[in-house]
């Protein structure tokens, strides 16, 4: 099986399963629309500054097995027609104690709309810990693929966050990460092998829909990695 056949299969494998268990626990699916001024990734728009039109399907189980399928516009700029992420993941969420607790998964990232897209497709396996105190919720997470963007090279992205409720229903959240690749003259981050990525955001909701206002910036030198504003509006339904 060629690997633009592999790829199409397992979408069709992931929506499948999606929908089965939509069939057999609606409760515990839902689907998420998002509109963003901007669809940035550790700090670089994938839309070339425009807004973006997002959306998912996930299932949640009560043991803490989750698995969806997401989608979102994308604009790589120049002669690439590139025009559609769509991914597929699965995970399970572990309650280590009343505080600690561990979301690992893996990922898969699709790409659509010109004729090289797929071969930009690739897997990504994350673990992210999340530490819950009187201070707020803070996270350690961890991303790691051994074929970015399809260059058969190991990157790796690690990031620390932490959120704070200043007011009932007003959350800030800060952010740091770092992405790193194991061979820069494969696939370099502005001339280097990483780079850094500095975020805050404020998050509410009001009326069943959740705003996320967000500041951020890296430390490369190109316009899609500059400081930007990023405005968020999504709503998510039961199914």
């Amino acid at each position: 099986m060629n690997k633009k056949v592999m790829n199409k299969s397992l979408i069709a494998v992931a929506t499948s399963f999606l929908l089965t268990l939509s069939a057999t626990a609606a409760a515990d699916v839902s689907s998420t629309v998002n509109l963003a001024s901007d669809y940035t990734f550790n700090g670089v728009s994938q839309t070339g500054n425009d807004p973006a039109l997002q959306a998912s399907v996930d299932y949640a189980a009560e043991s803490g097995f989750y698995a969806g399928t997401w989608a979102s516009n994308v604009d790589f700029g120049g002669t690439d027609d590139t025009n559609i992420e769509w991914d597929a993941y699965l995970g399970q969420y572990f309650q280590l104690n009343e505080r600690i607790g561990l979301d690992a998964g893996i990922a898969y990232y699709t790409y659509h709309g010109d004729s090289a897209s797929d071969a930009y497709n690739y897997p990504e396996a994350y673990a992210k810990f999340g530490y819950s105190s009187s201070m707020g919720d803070s996270a350690l997470n961890f991303w790691y693929t051994w074929d970015y963007f399809g260059y058969d090279v190991d990157h790796y992205i690690a990031m620390i966050a932490h959120t704070v409720e200043v007011a009932p229903g007003h959350s800030v959240k800060v952010s740091f990460d770092r992405s790193t690749s194991a061979d820069k003259t494969i696939w370099p981050w502005d001339g280097k092998a990483a780079y850094n990525h500095y975020r805050v955001e404020y998050m509410t909701s009001w009326k069943g829909f959740n705003f996320d206002l967000a500041l951020e910036d890296t430390n490369m030198d190109y316009d899609a990695a500059d400081a930007r504003v990023v405005l968020s509006v999504s709503h998510t339904f039961s199914l």
